[in-house]
């Protein structure tokens, strides 16, 4: 599968190694620790449906749903999950994890009665019916066409994702032509933080550790705690049926568990708050966000919405005297 986020020259993690790489060596009292248990199994969930909203660029993916493995994977570590949990799961916290059992042997099911049938051909039309090969208003997989009315809101979540990814040394791959608020990427980078977890508990020690934990708890709370459940929701709507529709669902109550997980409460939008950005000039002349799923660079968003053409112009007009619209 292909990676969107890679490790600059300042990242510290274990991101790209195998499982079995972050633990300690045979003997150590942590290899079999719960809590690395917990943090590798949430980590292998991020991934996965990281990995399932990709646009199929090639075969890979569609051969590993078809082939069984990622239910496979999938029942795997959340079996792992519920035996690292133990007796200090909830009961609410084993009905949420129950229901996601649930959805994988809903994939399971169309896999072998409809998925099975597919070229990649197929599951690229699926993914362009729902998600539409520009930014799709009825269900955006971009968080900051939540929450955000003005492209300068959009700005500021985007450079707040941006820092996130920059402090713990990550950036997206060449390879992957997606913004940095794309929902693939947001849930890989918590794949990557739970991953980290597990590192930080088997060498690095508490005061990583923390730092870890911390960013998790926080980019749950202010960002995919926020968005996911509405955005999920949409998508729900608008797939209707297949395998996206079963990815919405468990999506939501994956995000639903770890917010309870962490312990953290976000303030999630409601549909009163979707609202596509507008730049708004003081003349009350707007531009509406169509933007092209092409880039990731803050320039090219405020590009997008006319923003960038509008504060040059204002600067060009202060400079010389003269007023005008945008």
């Amino acid at each position: 599968m292909a990676v969107k986020l890679t490790e600059g020259s300042n990242g510290a993690g274990a991101h790209g190694q195998s499982a079995s790489s972050v633990l300690p060596r045979a003997g150590s009292s942590l290899k079999d620790s719960p809590a690395v248990e917990r943090a590798l199994s949430r980590s292998k969930l991020y991934l996965l449906l990281s990995w399932s909203y990709l646009y199929p660029e090639d075969d890979e993916f569609l051969d590993y749903l078809q082939s069984g493995e990622l239910v496979e994977d999938g029942r795997a570590a959340l079996n792992s999950l519920r035996e690292a949990l133990g007796a200090s799961a909830t009961p609410d916290a084993k009905e949420v994890l129950d229901a996601i059992a649930g959805r994988f042997d809903a994939v399971e099911h169309w896999v072998s009665s409809e998925g099975v049938n597919w070229a990649v051909q197929d599951l690229r039309d699926e993914h362009r019916r729902v998600f539409s090969n520009v930014i799709a208003l009825d269900c955006p997989p971009y968080e900051t066409l939540f929450g955000n009315d003005h492209v300068f809101g959009q700005s500021y979540v985007m450079g707040d994702i941006a820092g996130f990814y920059s402090a713990f040394g990550v950036q997206l791959s060449q390879d992957i032509h997606e913004r940095l608020d794309h929902l693939s990427v947001e849930l890989e980078f918590l794949h990557f933080l739970a991953y980290k977890e597990s590192y930080a508990l088997c060498h690095d020690g508490p005061e990583k550790l923390k730092t870890v934990v911390d960013a998790e708890k926080k980019f749950v709370k202010e960002h995919v705690g926020r968005w996911v459940p509405l955005f999920s929701g949409m998508l729900k709507k608008k797939a209707e049926y297949g395998f996206y529709h079963l990815v919405a669902e468990l999506t939501s109550r994956w995000v639903a568990f770890e917010v309870a997980h962490l312990g953290v409460t976000p303030q999630p939008y409601s549909e009163t708050d979707y609202r596509p950005a507008n730049l708004v000039s003081p003349e009350g002349q707007s531009f509406e966000c169509g933007a092209q799923d092409k880039g990731n660079e803050l320039s090219l968003l405020m590009n997008e919405v006319g923003a960038q053409a509008y504060l040059e112009k204002e600067k060009s007009d202060s400079s010389t005297g003269q007023s005008g619209t945008a």
